[in-house]
């Protein structure tokens, strides 16, 4: 391997071992006390609270405001630094937001949630759930995913297999679980076991939708492709099980409106076909997906949650 440049490895130096989710953002004792608060409180004080502890955040964690500034400008590289700024603090309070929503649509009933979801296309899982392969949901840390799995489960009733790594703290970890399990969705915890990849297997050839997020790499579990303009490494476990199984990878987005209702967005599906050289067509599929996820941050860049220097965390390229 060669050496990085001097460049490279002050930024490396600077990083160290980022820990995606380890900020104050995600300390088991404020999403604890998130989670009860939102559970109880008028949705209006939840959204205040949210605005105002958010706000505060943007302030007071430096280090977590200036990666999400860096993130922002290399997507938006027009921008000056005011906006940038001005765009980090919305991406705060965006967050807080779909936090909320999330763990309100846990007690909301079925036909209420349905009123605020536009855009909802149920065919396109029957279409593809009709070949007989299975589906994997291929979503990133973009918009409110975890409401997606609720809109899954509580309004079109599919069987849910969620992939996840468990997360840094054990507190909000036995949260997310027992949100999870409310809803009956099977949660696969990534390096809890050997076997995950076949257990992934086995739920597409029961036909089942397996969900899981591509933009954080684990690992050597990674594949480099072109994002933003710049090299990243996303998760290589969707396109090689869409190789190994058939199954098509369907990039899924929520967007939250201004007027609290919820857009569902889904690009077209891609399949990493067997034949011709395998890793070119993993990447091909993998670059396919980033790209989607591209487009999409350019038009919504407040819905990225990207609490870390994203760029200046990706391992270096062995040669």
């Amino acid at each position: 391997m060669t050496p990085p440049p001097p460049q490279r490895a002050r930024e490396l130096e600077q990083v160290g071992k980022v820990r995606w989710a380890e900020h104050a953002l995600n300390n088991g004792l404020i999403f604890s006390a998130t989670y009860h608060g939102v559970s109880r409180l008028p949705l209006g004080i939840s959204y205040g609270i949210g605005t105002m502890g958010t706000w505060l955040a943007s302030k007071t964690m430096r280090r977590v405001t200036s990666a999400l500034v860096d993130n922002l400008r290399q997507v938006l590289p027009e921008l000056d630094e005011r906006k940038l700024g001005a765009l980090a603090v919305l991406t705060y309070r965006s967050y807080a937001y779909d936090t909320i929503d999330f763990i309100r649509s846990l007690s909301t009933p079925p036909d209420a949630l349905a009123c605020k979801i536009v855009d909802l296309d149920r065919g396109i899982f029957d279409r593809l759930l009709a070949e007989g392969k299975g589906i994997l949901l291929v979503a990133a840390h973009f918009g409110s995913w975890e409401l997606g799995a609720v809109i899954l489960r509580k309004v079109l009733g599919y069987p849910l297999t969620m992939v996840a790594m468990a997360e840094p703290s054990e507190g909000v970890n036995r949260i997310r679980r027992d949100m999870r399990a409310s809803l009956g969705v099977e949660l696969l915890e990534v390096r809890q076991n050997i076997d995950t990849p076949l257990q992934i297997r086995r739920r597409l050839a029961e036909n089942r939708i397996v969900a899981m997020l591509l933009d954080r790499h684990l690992g050597r579990d990674r594949i480099a492709v072109e994002f933003c303009g710049r090299e990243a490494h996303f998760l290589k476990t969707p396109s090689l099980m869409s190789y190994l199984s058939g199954a098509p990878m369907l990039p899924a987005w929520i967007v939250r409106h201004p007027d609290g209702r919820f857009r569902c967005l889904f690009d077209e599906p891609v399949w990493a076909t067997r034949g011709g050289d395998r890793e070119a067509t993993l990447q091909s599929a993998t670059q396919a997906i980033a790209d989607r996820l591209a487009a999409r941050i350019r038009q919504y860049p407040h819905l990225w949650y990207q609490f870390y220097p994203f760029w200046k965390s990706q391992p270096l390229a062995e040669t």
